[in-house]
């Protein structure tokens, strides 16, 4: 038989042992393995620096990245060095292991274990908790930031005569180093004892001494450094009674010492640490005395002392002391309580005015001419009119307008602005060349007069069309970064873009200098694992020119370049100097504040209009402040993304101190160009922040705040059935005194539990104001209806309760629009837009108007005096509601698209069918050809005469339900007798 083992007579085979090819392969694919893992690793690292450098902030990276290595390196290594040594320590001072009892002959087994290892082994655990310390470390790299480039803010706490910066930069960093210094201690205690117990030092179960003299001295050295550490937490916890949050019910959320702080817990926290200071002395005594009696008493007497003295004896001060005569022994901190919130608010200035509520003017004629001036009343709310913009202007289906539109002014006037953005889900066929290349962009700036309506109720429109023309002179309307811009997207290259199609489809290419450039195979290798999409790679659409354009909202430039900025929730856009600019309001905050009450940002900023719609929501705001200031004006370009921060709050410290971290990062005020400053305004969730805070400390009498008597609340939205708070309002309008109008933002307070109308707020929120800011707060005297209750009567009204039967018989339905307020002459002039949407109508339509002058004058003893009228136009309710004719300009300003000629009901009725008709035949006829640009518009044809065909039967039947004559066009109807309430 033949050799099977590979003798003389057969092939040798070999088992078990691979080829020097199959080693090499192996290595090979090993390395490539190894070198991909850091590839993909690094990927995140090179695309962020290439974005960075993209938007000429590439200082804001390496200060960050720097920063966290450093925090991460130093702490990391202190870590590792402490538990590393103190293992090293504890093996060294190992006792002979001679006559080993039971219990180390057990133990012995794992000595030898890892005997062959122990470098390894010490080196393990020394970068394992190395790493851990280094990553959390690197977390706090805003803290080490703030600590080191601190300025001071000028102001000292009433307590420990400190400046706030202690409070606000030093605090904090000493925190963490404390819990650092603790974290270090417990586990180089824990690494220790267990080393001196594997090898002797310490035994539980043998007889005689448990432990050895090195190892008592050893872990009592390590106790004593945590009891230090502990007499130097007690320390500074003297200080944190400035800003430690406690529950106070006569304020709720309360910030700084009470008088249980002042005189119990503050010298509690001394005798504590002169007792811990005993106590580690102690500890470390033992390497002396060689015995932990002493110790063990010191720190038992440690325990004892936190107990009674920390927690029992201010326990009975509050008891025996306080509570029988609370107030007044807590007023001193209630009015340190209270300077501090206001001054943190910038509400210190504040003053409540004391407004009557009754009509100043008894004249008729004069009260109509004061209403004419009194405000710009914006009946276009752009809170409901976005669907109106969505149809009349979205011209294609990939474009699209944010559900709530912008407030800004214009030649004077107060106008609702949207951008035509690119919507990807109303791309025609979705596939990664459309959604990344060929729709990239939006295009114009739609704007509308704020206080006037066409004819129907629509918009007059003062920009439009595609591209956009109007009162404004040309600028660029592309738009690449916007609010609704969340996709990246590859310009510049090889394949075209689709600019807009007007009679045919224009296309364009790309020539901002915005985004990163994939013309290199690295750069786009990166960005293929970045964003997980491997044709970046190879795909031929990209080539010389190319560049990747992502992070394309306001808020995300803006809080990437600025991280240690809080941004608000309502970035809006302006047309300036030929380009359209997102401005955006950031805010800079601290928790740090002494005696200042602490707010949450989410929660504040949250109401009717945020609520849902996280376009404008303050996100990851939940954090608490006790300060915070407007400090940065931003900008971004929406064509080439551009960022520009510019400061603005001049004299704010924090802003001082990141500038002073990030130098060149934040524009002196002085760049801020006069065409951009005309467009800037006072922030909604700055706003909504103080208004929050002066429902309570408007009060400034410790007594009077404390019983909570004058408290107010924001009243609920009384056109909304959801319960939010009621949004304020940009307006143009005059406060009492004021000789002309100012753009504002207004809110009302109501008082707690009561509807009728607490206080009214606005501040001038034109950046061009020499009054810009100034808050002026109006404490209504006189019992006056609130918005709740105005709008419960306007429900009430018969003709009201008629219109709604009559929009509801021709089924649409009813929209209630922003419930102006405005001071008038003493009383108050609550203006409210009424609109309608038909089932076959896409958007609402203005229909009514309703106004309503409350006067609480009570000559004769009468119920309060005030007059509620629903009109067809702001002229005929302010007719009525005073009884004589104004001069209010008519809904439709001259020079804009004027109305028809008025038409009967049957003839409009008539002619809108045959249009119908018309656009129908239109249609087939483009379909026909095929001619998609004329079937497009007669679609849009045949869609608005079908809206007004449903409007005149609408109005057809609301005249043949009233007794009015078909055909009469507006005759007056006839009487019919009613049973219902409302007749």
């Amino acid at each position: 038989m033949p050799d099977r083992g590979g003798g003389p007579s057969g092939p040798r085979i070999r088992v078990g042992r691979p080829s020097r090819r199959a080693r090499t392969l192996l290595m090979t694919l090993g390395v490539l393995a190894v070198l991909a893992m850091a590839f993909v690793m690094f990927a995140g690292f090179w695309t962020d620096w290439l974005w960075y450098r993209s938007v000429q902030y590439s200082s804001v990276f390496t200060t960050t990245l720097w920063t966290k290595i450093g925090l991460f390196a130093v702490f990391g290594l202190l870590m590792g060095l402490a538990v590393g040594f103190n293992i090293w320590l504890a093996h060294r001072l190992r006792p002979p292991l001679s006559a080993m009892s039971l219990e180390q002959q057990s133990l012995d087994r794992y000595r030898m274990g890892i005997a062959p290892f122990k470098k390894w082994v010490l080196l393990a655990i020394t970068a394992l908790v190395g790493l851990i310390a280094g990553a959390s470390a690197s977390g706090q790299w805003r803290t080490w930031l703030m600590w080191v480039n601190g300025v001071s803010f000028g102001q000292k706490d009433p307590q420990f005569d400190l400046d706030v910066s202690f409070y606000a930069f030093d605090l904090p960093w000493y925190r963490f180093l404390l819990a650092f210094g603790f974290a270090a201690t417990v586990l180089s205690l824990i690494a220790a004892a267990l080393t001196h117990y594997l090898y002797g030092g310490l035994r539980i179960t043998s007889p005689g001494a448990r432990a050895t003299a090195a190892a008592t001295g050893h872990l009592s050295v390590l106790l004593g450094v945590f009891v230090s550490l502990k007499a130097v937490a007690y320390w500074l916890d003297r200080y944190g009674l400035a800003v430690k949050s406690s529950d106070f019910k006569a304020t709720g959320n309360w910030t700084g010492l009470r008088y249980v702080d002042a005189n119990a817990y503050l010298p509690a926290k001394t005798i504590l640490f002169c007792i811990a200071v005993i106590c580690a002395v102690l500890f470390f005594a033992t390497l002396w005395r060689r015995t932990w009696q002493l110790p063990v008493i010191g720190f038992g007497l440690m325990v004892l002392s936190a107990i009674l003295i920390g927690g029992l004896y201010p326990a009975i001060v509050q008891k025996f002391q306080v509570q029988p005569n609370e107030q007044a022994k807590e007023a001193p901190y209630i009015k340190k309580n209270i300077d501090a919130t206001r001054k943190a608010y910038a509400i210190d200035s504040t003053t409540p005015e004391n407004y009557s509520g009754k009509s100043t003017v008894k004249a008729k004629d004069k009260l109509r001419a004061d209403a004419d001036t009194a405000a710009s009343y914006r009946l276009i709310d752009p809170n409901i009119v976005s669907p109106t913009f969505q149809q009349l202007e979205q011209k294609r289906k990939y474009y699209q307008f944010p559900t709530t539109l912008d407030v800004d002014r214009y030649k004077g006037q107060d106008t609702v602005v949207g951008l035509r953005e690119l919507n990807i889900r109303g791309i025609p066929k979705r596939n990664w060349i459309n959604d990344h290349f060929t729709y990239t962009h939006g295009y114009g700036a739609i704007m509308a007069a704020g206080t006037a309506t066409d004819a129907n109720g629509s918009p007059v429109f003062t920009e439009a069309g595609l591209p956009t023309t109007g009162q404004l002179p040309e600028y660029q309307q592309k738009i690449y970064y916007g609010e609704k811009t969340d996709q990246y997207s590859i310009v510049g290259g090889p394949q075209k873009e689709l600019d807009y199609e007007d009679n045919g489809e224009k296309t364009t290419s790309y020539q901002g200098k915005s985004g990163v450039n994939l013309s290199n195979t690295f750069n786009r290798a990166a960005y293929a694992v970045a964003f997980s999409e491997p044709q970046i790679l190879y795909s031929g659409a990209i080539g010389d020119g190319s560049r990747i354009l992502y992070n394309r909202t306001p808020k995300e430039r803006v809080e990437a370049v600025a991280p240690w900025l809080t941004i608000d929730g309502d970035a809006y856009p302006a047309v300036v100097d030929g380009k359209i600019q997102w401005i955006v309001d950031a805010y800079t905050t601290t928790n740090g504040y002494p005696y200042a009450s602490r707010t949450t940002l989410g929660e504040t900023t949250a109401d009717a209009l945020t609520v849902g719609n996280q376009q404008r929501a303050v996100v990851a705001q939940q954090n608490q402040v006790n300060y915070i200031r407007n400090s940065v004006k931003a900008t971004v370009d929406a064509y080439d993304g551009t960022v520009k921060l510019y400061q603005w709050d001049t004299k704010d410290p924090v802003l001082k101190t990141w500038m002073k971290a990030f130098p060149g990062t934040v524009e002196k005020r002085e760049a801020i160009k006069p065409s951009l400053l005309q467009h800037l305004r006072y922030p909604q969730d700055m706003f909504k922040v103080q208004r929050e805070l002066l429902t309570r400390y408007h009060v400034k009498d410790p007594a009077q705040f404390y019983s909570g008597s004058d408290a107010w609340q924001v009243p609920d939205d009384p056109t909304n059935k959801d319960g939010n708070a009621v949004p304020p309002y940009y307006l143009s309008m005059k406060m009492p005194g004021d000789k002309a109008q100012k753009f504002s933002l207004t809110t009302t307070f109501t008082p707690n539990g009561r509807p009728n109308l607490g206080g009214f707020m606005a501040v001038d929120a034109d950046a061009t104001s020499k009054e810009y800011g100034r808050i002026r707060l109006l404490r209504v005297t006189s019992e006056v209806p609130g918005p709740e209750q105005v709008q419960n009567k306007l429900n009430g009204l018969p003709s009201v309760a008629q219109f709604v039967r009559d929009m509801k018989g021709a089924d649409s339905d009813i929209q209630y629009g922003n419930l102006l307020t405005v001071p008038l002459d003493g009383g108050f002039l609550y203006v409210e837009p009424v609109y309608a949407q038909g089932r076959n109508a896409h958007y609402p339509l203005l229909k009514k108007v309703a106004v309503s002058y409350v006067d609480a004058d009570q000559p004769n003893g009468d119920t309060t005096k005030d007059t509620t009228v629903f009109e067809d136009t702001l002229a005929k309710a302010l007719n009525a509601v005073f009884g004589v004719e104004g001069a209010t300009p008519p809904t439709t300003p001259p020079g804009t698209n004027p109305p028809p000629p008025p038409a009967t009901n049957d003839a409009a009725l008539k002619q809108a069918i045959a249009d119908a008709q018309k656009a129908y035949e239109d249609a087939q006829a483009a379909l026909a050809k095929p001619d998609w640009t004329a079937y497009g518009k007669a679609q849009q044809d045949l869609e608005a005469a079908l809206q007004k065909a449903a409007d005149a039967s609408a109005k057809l039947q609301s005249d043949q339900k009233a007794g009015t004559k078909p055909g009469a066009g507006g005759a007056t109807p006839t009487p019919k007798p009613s049973t219902s309430p409302s007749g």
